[in-house]
């Protein structure tokens, strides 16, 4: 089952508190855990990033992210529908406006975006119900959405344009098995995944 995301940090406990802030708590059950590395976030886009959403007040939300250390950043988005910031580290994240298609909540992660070339959508499709126990289905024009439930706040987005993988992905989905073996995996579209074994 997918259970967090693992998001490599310089400053594990900046990351942490950002994000706990950033999210005010909310992230549907998902845990981020936030990983020590010496490396900076290469210059290119992330593959993989969350969401959050705006809320009826997406303006004071954007302006109390700035002010939590967020800054705005250009990933050649254009003229879109909702905000595109980076956290303390340069990660990307999105603040979805109201009305933004299939937002469940007002506040909080409402998305983990993988970046799925439209070639691999249906393998990838595939292998993420299987490994991430999600089976709530939404085939979209431009891409899929999964949820564990229908109702659930958080989706697993994935859908094009993918850049072409250069290097080890810095935010990496983390799945929860009762048996396999733990560690670090690929996923039908070459990126990295966390295997973590079930406690209890």
């Amino acid at each position: 089952m997918l259970t967090g995301i693992v998001i490599d940090a310089l400053d594990v406990a900046r990351m942490g508190r950002f994000w706990q802030d950033a999210t005010r708590g909310r992230t549907g059950g998902l845990r981020l855990r936030f990983t020590p590395t010496a490396r900076p976030k290469p210059a290119r886009k992330n593959r993989l990033h969350l969401d959050l959403a705006g809320g009826p007040d997406w303006e004071a939300e954007v302006a109390r992210l700035l002010t939590l250390g967020a800054t705005r950043a250009d990933i050649g988005q254009g003229d879109v529908p909702w905000d595109v910031l980076a956290d303390p580290e340069g990660n990307e994240f999105c603040v979805l406006r109201p009305g933004h298609p299939g937002v469940l909540a007002g506040s909080g992660l409402v998305a983990v975006c993988l970046d799925v070339a439209e070639e691999d959508r249906d393998a990838q499709t595939a292998f993420w119900r299987a490994e991430s126990d999600w089976h709530a289905v939404e085939h979209e024009a431009w891409g899929v959405r999964l949820r564990r439930e229908p109702a659930d706040p958080v989706a697993l987005v994935m859908g094009p344009p993918a850049a072409p993988k250069a290097g080890r992905n810095r935010l990496r989905p983390e799945v929860t098995r009762r048996d396999g073996e733990p560690g670090e995996f690929l996923d039908a579209g070459g990126n990295e995944f966390h295997v973590a074994p079930a406690t209890g």
